[in-house]
């Protein structure tokens, strides 16, 4: 099985900045196979929302929300995806949750969850 091993979450003031990093761990076999990594978010009483994503070729999508604030890269030699977080504000205060999807989307992973607050 794979695991999506995600750091990087934190409370940090307006305006500051995190960067989330996530990993996966298992079986190499179905690692390979991973397209498309990206990181969805909740915030309390809200649905899990698309953040931003990125596939192995490096095509990206933002909700527009980040855009121009936060930036989705990926290391394909780790199969790592990070998501950098500038200037943050109170409305970014979510569950943050690293995703993987594998190319023909039968294989779906989700990380644990990390906490990113942001106080104003």
């Amino acid at each position: 099985q794979v695991q999506l091993v995600e750091s990087g979450g934190g409370l940090v003031q307006a305006g500051g900045s995190l960067r989330l990093s996530c990993t996966p761990s298992g079986d190499i076999f179905r690692i390979i196979r991973i397209n498309v990594m990206g990181w969805y978010r909740q915030a309390p009483g809200k649905r899990r929302e698309l953040v931003a994503s990125i596939t192995r070729g490096g095509s990206t999508n933002y909700v527009d929300s980040v855009k121009g604030r936060f930036t989705i890269s990926r290391d394909n030699a780790k199969n790592t995806v990070y998501l950098q977080m500038d200037a943050l504000t109170p409305e970014d205060t979510a569950v943050y949750y690293c995703n993987a999807e594998s190319g023909t989307g039968s294989e779906r992973y989700w990380g644990q969850g990390t906490q990113i607050t942001v106080s104003a």
